[in-house]
């Protein structure tokens, strides 16, 4: 798998490339359903597929005080990407200038022209170029001008819930969990590198990594079974998001307790899958009553876990 960061730079040939393009911010099951589409459509001709996402998302950059939140980070959006096949992936860097393109000539001139596109798969609600001009339509019209065949995806459903990154960020946002797990067709997960604590937890019998997480969507405050991704392996977990009540601390945090597991995980990475919500952060009179508190959650959580 290929990964490049600049449209307009690109010089290689590709083979009979199949090309999508979205933000696929959240790799939602929505996403998926394009994402294999386009795959399964270029290994029909022998070909390769080549998906086109865009960092920062265009609204950091063209409304930077009303920025959408992101699902996930580039990094986990690019291996998400990946695991459904796609051969290349341009991260494109959204900046003032590529938001000038217009869609005609995103079209023809990147798309068709610099990547050879034989084919288009794009989901329903597909929008590029400058002021987002270009949508389904205007594809289906450009394709049958430069004689290349498009895809329109139709939207897909998880259970009652039309699939959108937006129904994804409601989801999450709110901390109805379990529908975001629906939608995205695997738990929510962040990720992030540890950082020094207080140490606080190791003090009542529970060490925590702190998280510092940049692009992430964090669910609202309490307390959650989690799975914890260390090196490629998964752990089970309960983790903290919060002001810490019981310590008045003003900062809010993201702390998760790995059971079972003694190694120093000081700016190690870390990915945090979110199975379930135990309850709401809690001010305790005392140290050992939260103590005896994490003790009641820790059960849930690995009865959750067992079960999910």
């Amino acid at each position: 798998m290929l990964v490049l960061r600049h449209l307009e730079h690109v010089e290689r040939r590709f083979v009979a490339p199949v090309v999508t393009l979205g933000n696929f911010d959240g790799v939602h099951c929505g996403h998926q359903v394009i994402l294999r589409r386009a795959v399964a459509t270029a290994r029909e001709q022998g070909g390769q597929t080549i998906a086109i996402t865009f960092w920062p998302h265009p609204s950091a950059v063209l409304a930077p005080t009303h920025a959408t939140a992101l699902i996930m980070s580039l990094r986990q959006r690019i291996e998400l990407i990946a695991a459904c096949g796609v051969d290349v992936i341009i991260a494109q860097r959204f900046n003032q200038r590529f938001s000038n393109i217009t869609a005609e000539d995103f079209v023809r001139r990147l798309v068709c022209g610099r990547l050879g596109a034989q084919r288009i798969v794009v989901g329903h609600r597909v929008s590029f170029g400058h002021a987002r001009a270009g949508n389904a339509e205007v594809l289906r019209r450009l394709g049958a001008e430069l004689d290349v065949g498009v895809e329109i995806v139709e939207p897909i459903l998880a259970g009652d819930h039309l699939v959108s990154s937006s129904a994804v960020r409601r989801a999450i946002r709110t901390g109805h969990l379990e529908l975001a797990q629906q939608l995205l067709g695997r738990p929510h997960t962040i990720a992030g590198r540890v950082i020094h604590g207080h140490h606080r937890g190791r003090s009542i019998g529970f060490p925590t990594a702190n998280l510092r997480v940049r692009y992430a969507m964090v669910p609202p405050d309490g307390v959650y079974a989690v799975r914890v991704r260390h090196r490629g392996q998964w752990f089970a977990g309960i983790a903290n998001i919060g002001f810490n009540p019981t310590f008045e601390d003003r900062t809010r945090s993201i702390e998760a307790h790995i059971f079972d597991f003694e190694e120093s995980l000081y700016r190690q990475r870390l990915e945090v899958a979110f199975v379930r919500r135990l309850r709401g952060e809690q001010k305790f009179p005392t140290p050992q009553a939260l103590a005896a508190q994490i003790e009641r959650d820790v059960a849930a959580a690995r009865a959750a876990l067992a079960q999910a």
